[in-house]
């Protein structure tokens, strides 16, 4: 929209400039649409690419007037556009290996996203000696994840993914613990299940349940291998839910067409979507 109606003289995505006030408005659109929650990381990596990311102040937003009340179209754009947004976004901080890639697996099931984050956050005030113990490790473990593949983009020997396997292992137990004291679905036993389904296939390093958890998506490291990814779908198919299982039954699970991008936003040839319309 802001390469639509802005010349760019006044806006141009291929600046910093210009993707730091496309990140910015794009935060405040998502929140308000969102009910003020979320950590906004999909937005940030919509515009950067894959990142390491510390979110905004919730404070920066609060303070603005009402949508559609007088002064807030001048108090967003002061907001959008001047110093005060303290989003840290780490671009050399965090490298995918050539050797891995990431994998969307799409689970015919649904999440509510906004209710759930609303729940854990509600855990958390109440629980905060607990939560910030949780939360804390789960930093951690998060920099140590984004350290480690750093290095293995980095190293010139032959790539070895254990201590890889044990970090996501570690981080998946800590949002397992999120997930029964608070008790919100973020990694539920169903998706435990499928995942570890999946870590034990060949070519497959480790995986978790991607953004706030819930039923709807996996996300795996697999090896950047043809053989490795067609194992992927084969077993997918072949996979089996328990029915046993107490609570939201998944049904299908495929591997959805997409993978990792370092790059963020970026203007894409019409002639792509030559035909698109017929």
């Amino acid at each position: 929209m802001l390469g639509f109606y802005l010349p760019k003289t006044k806006w141009d995505v291929k600046t910093d400039e210009g993707q730091r006030i496309l990140h910015n408005l794009a935060q405040a659109s998502h929140s308000h649409a969102q009910g003020k929650v979320g950590s906004g990381f999909d937005i940030a990596s919509a515009v950067y690419g894959s990142c390491l990311y510390t979110r905004f102040s919730p404070s920066l937003l609060s303070a603005l007037p009402a949508p559609g009340t007088p002064g807030f179209g001048t108090a967003l754009k002061d907001l959008v556009e001047g110093s005060s947004w303290d989003t840290q976004i780490q671009k050399a901080a965090i490298k995918m290996p050539k050797g891995l890639r990431l994998v969307m697996c799409d689970v015919d099931c649904g999440s509510e996203t906004p209710g759930m984050v609303k729940q854990v956050l509600k855990w958390r005030e109440e629980n905060k000696e607990e939560a910030n113990g949780i939360w804390g490790e789960l930093q951690k473990g998060n920099e140590g994840l984004a350290a480690e593949l750093t290095h293995l983009a980095t190293t010139e020997t032959a790539a070895e993914y254990d201590k890889l396997r044990t970090l996501i292992e570690q981080n998946r137990k800590l949002i397992r613990q999120m997930s029964v004291a608070s008790g919100v679905p973020v990694e539920p036993p169903q998706q435990t299940r499928l995942i570890n389904y999946c870590s034990a296939l060949d070519g497959v390093i480790g995986g978790v349940v991607p953004g706030a958890g819930g039923y709807d998506a996996i996300v795996l490291f697999v090896e950047d291998k043809e053989d490795a990814l067609e194992g992927l779908k084969s077993s997918l198919k072949a996979y089996k839910p328990d029915d046993s299982e107490e609570g939201m039954k998944i049904g299908r699970v495929g591997v959805i067409g997409v993978r990792e991008e370092m790059q963020g936003v970026r203007t894409e040839d019409l002639a792509l979507y030559e035909g698109w319309g017929t």
